[in-house]
């Protein structure tokens, strides 16, 4: 009977030794670029599209396709519905996007005065 406890001071004493903290198993290497990710600059998102607008045109009675984007500095245009689009940038907010071709819009998702590049200026409503 004596035996008994002390088994159990024994295997008491075995356990006692074991760390506290479960052991971490993972299959996978450790990540070689986590600090150059750690240490790089946030990552600035682009902005999310405001309005998305087809307008009618005159004269000539075209459709043009706008894309306008949150912060007034970013617009797509479009000659066609799935066709290329033309990036256009205004240097600060409510003034006129142009892009690199030469095309320029001037105005907001309701009403603008459309240049598509080596063309005359349109008027167009949405």
């Amino acid at each position: 009977m004596k035996t008994l406890p002390l088994l159990a001071i024994v295997a008491v004493a075995s356990l006692s030794a074991c760390k506290p903290a479960p052991e971490v198993v993972d299959s996978r290497a450790p990540d070689p670029q986590a600090s150059a990710l750690a240490n790089a600059a946030p990552v600035e998102l682009p902005p999310a599209i405001s309005a998305s607008v087809s307008f009618r045109c005159q004269p000539g009675n075209t459709l043009l396709y706008v894309d306008f984007f949150k912060g007034e500095k970013m617009a797509i245009l479009r000659t066609e519905k799935d066709g290329n689009p033309i990036m256009l940038k205004a240097p600060n907010a409510g003034e006129p996007y142009v892009g690199e071709d030469g095309s320029k819009v001037t105005g907001n998702a309701k009403s603008a005065s459309i240049v598509v590049a080596g063309a005359a200026p349109k008027s167009c409503k949405a």
